[in-house]
């Protein structure tokens, strides 16, 4: 079913109707489509009946923060709702042999935009967990507050996370200092799995899905190794624009401790062992 205001858009712009509806998958949170219209167009419908309030809205705001010059394509939103985000149809096509070199480069561009803060404009979600964003000066606390703390204290309430388990998550946020060097906030897509990484039409790098905000560098660069890892040219080509510490690749079970809470919260217990592994690391 195609939202009545995507339609009156579409039509509005001179698109015409749309003639077409082709599915394109699910993913964990909400449903794709393609849409054709009577002149010849393409777009990307995303839809949501159960979406949180403001999720479609603060991805939009997300795609529009992280079109940087020289970073990588990120799809236009036309039109957003509570329940659909309608944008721009980069028709993937397949990658081009420098792909991953690229895409190191232009997301190390990326995260050369800096902010004196940590925190984004507006809070928004990792999936469908809200996400807060403050902006706070101290990058550890940022982390440890509305990263770590969030989560856990979400998991807590759930009944997936024991309190010995989220007392240690709080050991571990009060090491923060002592375990992480003290890093700009760099502009970063925020959910950089394998998933998020698609192409454009020309086959070039683009990314989908933000949960974007001002953040550390290095766990962005975390989380791409969390589910597989990207291929060693991504990392060599991201060094050579934006050079990180030597010793950053050690610290990304730290990072991704984030990430694995947050899938306990959407997903359950199948990722307790992941998030007790590392705190028995780090706690």
């Amino acid at each position: 079913m195609i939202p009545l205001a995507a339609a009156l858009w579409l039509e509005e712009q001179g698109y015409g109707e749309v003639t077409v509806s082709s599915y394109a998958g699910s993913g964990c949170i909400s449903s794709g489509s393609r849409l054709q219209t009577s002149t010849g167009q393409t777009f990307f419908l995303k839809t949501n009946p159960q979406a949180p309030r403001d999720l479609f809205v603060r991805e939009a705001q997300g795609l529009d923060a992280l079109r940087v010059p020289g970073g990588p394509r990120l799809p236009r939103p036309f039109q957003v709702g509570q329940d659909f985000l309608l944008m721009e149809d980069l028709s993937p096509a397949p990658r081009r042999p420098d792909y991953w070199t690229v895409f190191g480069q232009r997301l190390a561009v990326l995260h050369k935009t800096t902010s004196p803060q940590f925190g984004f404009p507006d809070d928004n979600h990792i999936g469908s967990t809200p996400q807060p964003n403050p902006w706070t000066q101290d990058g550890f606390e940022f982390f440890a507050e509305h990263r770590l703390r969030f989560q856990a204290r979400l998991a807590h309430r759930q009944g997936l996370l024991c309190k010995a388990d989220l007392e240690r998550v709080d050991a571990v946020a009060d090491r923060l200092p002592r375990l992480i060097p003290i890093q700009p906030a760099a502009l970063i897509h925020g959910d950089l799995w394998s998933g998020n990484a698609i192409t454009d039409e020309l086959g070039q790098p683009a990314l989908i899905d933000p949960a974007a905000h001002y953040g550390w560098a290095e766990a962005e660069l975390a989380m791409t190794t969390l589910f597989g890892s990207f291929p060693d040219a991504f990392y060599r080509a991201y060094q050579e624009v934006n050079p990180l510490a030597p010793d950053f690749r050690e610290r990304y079970s730290l990072y991704n401790l984030y990430h694995l809470l947050n899938h306990l919260n959407l997903f359950g217990t199948g990722y307790l062992g992941a998030v007790t592994d590392i705190l028995g690391r780090y706690g």
